[in-house]
């Protein structure tokens, strides 16, 4: 297994301070420990509207240098919109991930079913619009099979687009649409039925389904398609002894079941990337905190995975 760093920790967005550049979240991630840097394809850090050609290059030379690894470039997707001129101006913006990722070499890129969005420009720190992330157990109506099938299609298409230039997409377990867990990104996987098309799943995106019992079947469940996988940077501390812990999860009211979920990963063999992010606000006595607040928690969740994972699976 490997470890890498999402540009979204150093976007600016959710703490007090300046977003980093590409060629400088490179560095951070050398920094810090990390083996490869993934991309969220957006601003400030990497809208393919923003980046020219010589800049790919750059950063695709810098990231050569440093020896890190550009792992993924990671979409902002949303397929499952009402209107048509939506989905088409979806599909448009996908084609703009897809020449980003291919100029940086880069062979995955991640996609939601749905996303609901970013408010960047409203409040001090930026905030998620709100939506409906569900429950597992919620039955679903003809709207919520309308926006599956939407998605489906969607997607399709957009592997259609990702083989031509030799990417795979893996689609993530999340809200909204996908429900809490693993059971509908695998059954809307399975349904894309394209070669092209495997999962990210992000044990914190099962909310208090963290039973051991639960997170070993997610991942046995999924283990023909699990490509990618994040872990969250929010909910770490450092005890008097020097020993990391876990902090309540937001969401979850309780620790992350990563100790039970990177062992089944080991067990199936899962030689991919997790992928640390910061995507919270960085509130501290009940103020917006800097960037120093995000270096130590980045440090701190990278050095709990570490311990987690046997040196003998980590790959260099």
């Amino acid at each position: 297994m490997k470890f890498a760093l999402l540009t979204v920790s150093y976007s600016g967005l959710f703490y007090s301070g300046k977003p980093l550049s590409l060629e400088q979240q490179i560095h951070k991630a050398k920094l810090l420990g990390f083996q490869g840097l993934a991309i969220e394809a957006k601003r400030p850090i990497a809208s393919p509207l923003d980046l020219t050609k010589s800049e790919r290059e750059k950063i695709k030379f810098v990231a050569g240098e440093m020896g890190i690894e550009l792992c993924c470039v990671e979409s902002m997707s949303n397929f499952a919109g009402r209107y048509m001129e939506e989905r088409e101006n979806n599909l448009a913006m996908m084609r703009m991930v897809f020449e980003l990722a291919h100029d940086l070499d880069v062979r995955m890129v991640k996609v939601f079913a749905a996303w609901p969005g970013i408010i960047n420009d409203e409040e001090n720190v930026a905030m998620y619009a709100q939506y409906d992330r569900g429950n597992y157990f919620k039955p679903q109506y003809a709207p919520d099979l309308r926006m599956w099938q939407r998605a489906i299609s969607g997607i399709r298409e957009t592997a259609a687009m990702a083989a031509d230039m030799g990417i795979t997409l893996v689609l993530q377990n999340h809200a909204p649409v996908l429900r809490p867990g693993y059971e509908d990104v695998l059954a809307m996987t399975q349904e894309i039925d394209r070669e092209n098309v495997k999962i990210c799943l992000d044990v914190p995106l099962f909310y208090e389904r963290q039973q051991d019992d639960y997170v070993r079947e997610a991942v046995m469940k999924c283990k023909d398609y699990l490509s990618y996988s994040h872990f969250g940077a929010w909910n770490f501390s450092e005890a008097k002894n020097g020993d990391v812990i876990q902090e309540p999860a937001p969401g979850v009211g309780g620790p992350i079941n990563y100790e039970v979920f990177t062992d089944a990963l080991r067990q199936i063999g899962y030689d991919g990337y997790l992928v640390s992010e910061y995507c919270l606000p960085v509130i501290k006595n009940h103020t917006v905190a800097g960037m120093e607040d995000v270096d130590l928690a980045t440090i701190l969740s990278l050095r709990y995975m570490k311990q987690l994972v046997p040196a003998s699976s980590v790959h260099a």
